[in-house]
């Protein structure tokens, strides 16, 4: 059986929306991987969504393209749940549901808590920001 047919099986029987490189790599070398992926996504079966961060896609039943099974919160989260990384929700978000405040949040931000994470997630044009518990210096005059 080919390696993309082997990889469509794989990626259809897994739950969620979010699939790691890292979890398709025991199934070939690294370029019959990467050749594979390519393919998966010009079918329109993935959609890259960071570094080796790939979305399951579902036709929208507005437009009938081809987008991403879920939205950047959705997707985000289950994502870095399986990079085992944990977050929480960012400042803003909390105000909110803690009824601090009646602003909305205008981003969707993910606390990472004591770590510092630069990896890019990108759904559909918007960016996933992150903030930590980290403070600058207070400026006192």
């Amino acid at each position: 059986m080919p390696l993309k047919q082997r990889m469509l099986r794989s990626i259809q029987r897994r739950p969620g929306n979010v699939v790691l490189r890292s979890e398709l790599a025991p199934l070939g070398s690294s370029t019959q991987v990467s050749e594979a992926l390519k393919k998966l996504q010009g079918e329109g079966v993935l959609v890259r969504i960071g570094t080796g961060i790939y979305a399951k896609t579902r036709r929208s039943s507005v437009t009938g393209s081809i987008v991403p099974a879920g939205s950047l919160e959705t997707l985000a989260t289950e994502a870095l749940k399986k990079l085992n990384i944990a977050v929480s929700a960012g400042q803003a978000a909390s105000a909110y549901n803690n009824r601090r405040t009646t602003q909305l949040p205008g981003a969707f931000v993910a606390n990472t808590g004591n770590r510092r994470i630069t990896r890019k997630i990108e759904v559909g044009g918007r960016a996933l920001k992150y903030e930590n518990n980290y403070r600058r210096a207070e400026t006192g005059a």
